[in-house]
């Protein structure tokens, strides 16, 4: 009980404590609000004082920029008229000035048409290689030409004969310098190069050409030895004639010369059908003059044979002689079979590789014409396809065509050629052997008839 009775005194006296601070607390805001609302009121009547304060002064302000407003459109209206006075005064002055000039204005008309031709005339030349400021008179003539507010002075106007003249004499000038031009790779490096006149310019053992920039560059392709190889000894001959291949057309010559196909690219033109031809004249040729080399020995030796009675058997006539000499005792019909199986035994050796060179010259225009026609299928095949608008489209098809042709005919001519030539080696040789046999039949002959008539 007494436990209870204490519990309840903590309980009454903490209730009691906490209902005090509550009080205390709500009177504490009760004054912190009061005391805001008269802090918020003074600034408000201090912000509505200066409010009214800045309002005549904004007034005063917007008068000033009306006053400032109106000025400037009268300001605006004076200029516009003197702008329409300006432009009136323009106009008459180009009239006068077009009265004073009369037939002179039709005098810079062709004085700037004439000055431009000259510009782009010089500009592709290569006499402006090793003289680059050209340009620059020659350029303020057609700029001042061309503009009717200034006009060129007698000197900007004697520029350009002055440029024509220096034109026809580097035209005929052989001058070496050193420039920097542009190799196939694309890099800049500088060249001993060599102008000759307006043509060309050589340098290094190779030619250049002139770009629409200005610059030098190497071309992607060189012309034939025949040309390029006459660069250097140009180039070092410092008097005399030297030879030297010219493009007088500034170009378009060396171009075609550089677009001509080279050897191999002929070749790979017939393709397949042309290479087989191409291989097989290859193994004519060789057989002909293997064949030729052994004829040459084989007649050497037979001559040799020919000043004496003696068989040697390192040729056929040798072994033919000594056939006989092995057989003199048997009777004229059985020697004269004797002698022609010896003559048979050597012909195949004396006309050997014959039938085959033969075989190839006769074979190889006809695969001249298997590749011809093999190239127009391919023609018409292209033609079908895209047309005849774009010849380019054709022009392998006809290529082919054509380089077959070319190939066979190359092959079956000296083909043939060589097989005469190597089948009468041969015929001498073997007409040789005929001859001497028919003799020593002979002579056998006589002696048998001889001991018979004993």
């Amino acid at each position: 009980m007494k436990k209870i009775l204490t519990s309840a005194a903590v309980l009454i006296l903490g209730a009691s404590t906490m209902a005090h601070a509550q009080s205390a607390d709500l009177n504490s805001l009760l004054m912190k609000v009061r005391e805001g609302r008269v802090s918020e009121s003074a600034e408000h009547k201090a912000r509505e004082a200066e409010f009214l304060k800045r309002k005549s002064e904004q007034a005063k302000m917007l008068e000033e920029e009306h006053q400032t407003e109106a000025r400037l459109e009268r300001e605006s209206t004076r200029l516009e008229g003197t702008r329409r006075a300006n432009e009136a005064e323009i106009t008459r002055q180009l009239d006068v000035q077009r009265d004073r000039l009369g037939q002179l204005q039709e005098l810079f008309g062709v004085l700037q048409q004439a000055a431009g031709d000259a510009k782009a005339t010089i500009k592709s030349s290569y006499v402006t290689v090793d003289t680059p400021d050209r340009m620059k008179g020659i350029d303020t003539l057609v700029a001042k030409a061309s503009d009717s507010g200034e006009l060129p002075t007698i000197d900007e106007i004697r520029a350009w004969p002055t440029q024509m003249i220096t034109e026809m004499i580097g035209s005929g000038q052989v001058v070496t310098f050193n420039h920097e031009v542009r190799t196939k790779e694309g890099n800049m490096e500088s060249v001993k190069l060599t102008r000759v006149g307006d043509f060309e310019v050589v340098g290094n053992g190779k030619y250049y050409i002139l770009k629409d920039d200005g610059t030098i560059e190497e071309l992607q392709r060189q012309p034939s030895s025949r040309f390029t190889g006459t660069v250097a000894d140009f180039q070092k001959a410092t008097s005399g004639v030297a030879p030297l291949g010219i493009d007088p057309s500034r170009g378009q010559l060396l171009n075609l010369e550089i677009q001509k196909p080279t050897l191999p690219e002929y070749l790979a033109q017939g393709g397949f059908i042309g290479y087989v031809t191409l291989v097989l004249g290859f193994f004519a040729v060789l057989f002909a003059v293997v064949q030729w080399t052994y004829l040459t020995l084989v007649n050497g030796k037979v001559k040799k044979q020919m000043r004496t009675d003696v068989a040697n058997t390192n040729n056929p006539l040798g072994r033919v002689l000594a056939v006989y000499q092995a057989n003199k005792s048997v009777d004229v019909e059985t020697l004269e079979l004797k002698l022609d199986e010896a003559i048979l035994k050597e012909t195949p050796a004396l006309e050997r590789f014959l039938t085959m060179i033969k075989l190839i010259s006769a074979v190889a225009p006809l695969f001249g014409l298997l590749g011809t026609v093999t190239g127009m299928i391919q023609t018409f095949q292209a033609i079908t396809l895209f047309g005849t608008g774009d010849p380019s489209m054709m022009a392998s098809g006809i290529s082919a065509a054509l380089m077959t042709t070319v190939e066979g005919l190359v092959v079956a001519i000296p083909t043939l050629l060589l097989h005469s030539f190597v089948a009468g080696t041969s015929k001498s040789v073997i007409h040789v052997l005929e001859e001497q046999s028919a003799g020593i039949i002979a002579v056998h002959a006589e002696k048998e008839h001889g001991h018979a008539g004993a």
